[in-house]
């Protein structure tokens, strides 16, 4: 099994597939390819007509597109285990998964993922009404299920995986929310898992300037 990633420092949608792998120890080899560079197109033609990452490769067929891809690692190789076993509980954390999945453009735009960085932005009132939501998600997740693991649903699961990269954003921009919502960010940074994607993306030295929103704060 290959999944093709990219830079670990900006890539969000390729933690996402790479945290449901590495959470739950499925051995796969991890092929990691420059954003915004010749090299990366040339390397995913003719294994994803997207051309985009992240793309896993499993037994000759690709499956692209971070959620389409929990979603077959979670059928094939963990037994539905990934979402919550109740089936209204599950329907929730797939709508809360879906939604940060197709929305939030304002914070998506305006806060790219850079863990490398401290930086200072103005954001947008509209970036603000999608941090708003977020925080308001996590906070009601929290009240429902601190006591039964941590994560949005208890146990982790794909929403978790969903807003990894969230949690990172939040973290370069300084963005200040409620107590319950830092418990959370606290419970997902302290994960073996990405602690040891965020340490790979700390080593990297590429620059993708798209990437590079903001004001860096500098340490006096």
């Amino acid at each position: 099994m290959q999944l093709y990633i990219g830079n670990k420092n900006y890539s969000t949608w390729s933690l996402r597939a790479w945290l449901i792998l590495e959470k739950n120890s499925i051995p796969f080899e991890e092929i990691k390819l420059p954003l915004d560079t010749e090299v990366f197109y040339e390397r995913l033609k003719g294994i994803t007509p997207s051309l985009k990452v992240p793309t896993l490769v499993d037994q000759n067929t690709a499956v692209w597109d971070s959620l389409a891809i929990c979603e077959y690692i979670n059928d094939a190789y963990l037994s539905g285990k990934a979402w919550p076993e109740q089936t209204l509980v599950k329907a929730k954390a797939r709508a809360i998964a879906c939604e940060m999945h197709s929305g939030f453009n304002a914070l998506r735009n305006e806060m790219p993922m850079n863990i490398r960085a401290k930086r200072r932005l103005n954001i947008s009132e509209a970036c603000k009404k999608d941090i708003a939501r977020i925080e308001q998600i996590w906070t009601e997740q929290k009240a429902q299920f601190a006591d039964n693991g941590g994560w949005l649903f208890g146990q982790w699961s794909i929403a978790d995986a969903m807003f990894a990269p969230v949690v990172l954003r939040f973290k370069t921009y300084g963005i200040e929310l409620n107590s319950q919502a830092n418990i959370y960010m606290d419970k997902v940074c302290s994960c073996p898992a990405l602690k040891k994607w965020i340490d790979a993306a700390l080593l990297e030295h590429d620059i993708v300037a798209i990437d590079e929103a903001g004001e860096e704060i500098v340490k006096e």
